[in-house]
């Protein structure tokens, strides 16, 4: 009798955290369903793409992908899924070496689709759905070392930014009950896990949808209040919050927390009001200056990250150094910064004053190394302080690198021993790649003695 080989499966991610936390979800699935995971560029039985419309070269990623995986395999079942695969499901299946594209409403269940699936000539089999039928939620956390996981939250976006695809790729603004963000926390505690991203598309504005209804059951004040007392964890990170959603009862939280760490990133998008307008923001430049002064009073040594668009239609050279010098004069730590691209099916597409893609790339630029910039001087306050250092697994030309808990990106030697442990350690010295060289904390050392 022949002997039967395990299934195998491999996945790969585009795009950001919130994939991450799905694509471990489904891996999970795959798993628990008997199919062994395996690295995307070994022979498996079948290939999970799980794709992103934010990236300008959605198109060209995924067909690179694909061609990875049939170079692999070429008898391989190749499955894309994410906010690409719903909102060109066809322009997807026409690629060749596609077998399914699964919207957002199929894509955990491809267990359901994998055993009737064959090898296709021609286009790939696509179950999509209108984005309005995405109303419900699937709770999802990654593992993608032993350092951290990303634990989703929130999906979906009420918001209607101009510029923006994601509420037509991921639908309405939906949570996950507390009760479960609870459980999947302590799971991910359980694992031995030091550190939680909490993910989500609009996680400001948690609690919509929690119970399958648009009322608000809780807040997000109400979640980092629950995250803050499970057993376990060291770190929990807030990832991307709208800086209207932002409150100052969270941001006093964050500063008293024991496990909340003081690092926020805040999308700006643009410095000139009438932009923020034309962007259908919900904020003007005297909010978000606002959000950042009161971190500031309350945590002096926190990293404040922004998200900054160049080039959107009707931004003048006037109005990009109106964002220029606003961000300059902001007390922030990093930039974000992406250089805009139109959208089909959004309003900016049809607006005029189109900026030339060279100059959009020069304001790209210019913005670039105002970041490093904030980002040395920011580095610079901190050196000389001893904090706590959590180190990652990777061994780079024998280093080791980790970030504090204000997410300063610190090195070492390589040491085994050190991975996935926090130590005190004293920032040193601004080394040439842009991280921190650390020394032991010799004070604090004596101090215990």
């Amino acid at each position: 009798m022949e002997h039967l080989q395990p299934k195998t499966a491999a996945f790969h991610t585009l795009g950001c955290k919130l994939n991450f936390a799905e694509t471990s979800t489904i891996a999970r699935q795959l798993t628990g369903a008997g199919y062994e995971k395996v690295s995307f560029d070994e022979k498996a039985n079948v290939y999970v793409i799980n794709t992103c419309s934010v990236t300008e070269n959605a198109d060209r990623e995924c067909k690179l992908h694909v061609k990875r995986a049939m170079k692999a395999n070429p008898e391989g079942l190749v499955v894309i899924l994410g906010c690409y695969a719903q909102l060109k499901p066809e322009e997807i299946s026409a690629i060749e070496g596609v077998d399914l594209v699964l919207g957002a409403k199929e894509k955990f269940n491809i267990l359901s689709y994998l055993d009737d699936l064959q090898k296709t000539e021609n286009h790939g089999l696509i179950h999509s759905c209108e984005i309005d039928e995405a109303d419900f939620f699937i709770g999802s956390y990654s593992i993608g070392d032993r350092t951290r996981a990303f634990l989703k939250v929130q999906d979906g976006c009420d918001y209607k930014c101009t510029y923006c695809t994601i509420p037509l790729a991921r639908g309405i603004s939906r949570s996950d009950t507390i009760e479960n963000v609870v459980k999947n926390a302590g799971e991910i505690a359980a694992k031995g896990i030091k550190e939680i991203v909490l993910t989500g598309v609009n996680i400001g504005d948690y609690g919509k949808g929690e119970f399958g209804n648009k009322k608000h059951e809780h807040t997000f004040l109400d979640l980092i209040s629950e995250l803050d007392q499970v057993e376990g964890i060291e770190r929990i990170r807030i990832s991307s919050i709208e800086p209207n959603l932002l409150k100052d009862e969270s941001i006093e939280l964050v500063s008293k927390s024991k496990s909340f760490v003081p690092h926020f990133h805040i999308p700006l998008q643009s410095g000139s009001d009438d932009l923020l307008k034309k962007m259908k923001r919900r904020y003007l430049t005297v909010l978000y200056s606002d959000r950042i002064k009161k971190i500031r009073e309350v945590m002096p040594d926190a990293c404040v990250g922004v998200d900054v668009i160049v080039g959107f239609p009707g931004e003048t050279e006037e109005k990009f150094l109106e964002t220029y010098n606003f961000l300059n004069e902001l007390p922030i730590s990093y930039l974000h910064v992406f250089t805009y691209s139109e959208r089909e099916n959004t309003e900016a597409a049809d607006m005029d004053g189109i900026v030339p893609v060279p100059e959009r790339k020069r304001r790209n630029k210019m913005l670039r190394i105002l970041s490093e910039k904030k980002k040395m001087a920011f580095y610079q306050t901190q050196l000389g302080k001893t904090l706590p250092v959590l180190w990652e697994h990777e061994n780079k030309n024998g280093m080791m690198f980790g970030f504090t808990e204000n997410y300063v990106r610190v090195q070492k030697p390589f040491d085994e021993q050190s991975i996935n442990e926090i130590e005190f350690l004293k920032l040193h010295k601004i080394e040439n790649d842009g991280t921190v060289s650390v020394v032991p904390a010799f004070e604090e050392f004596l101090a215990k003695i």
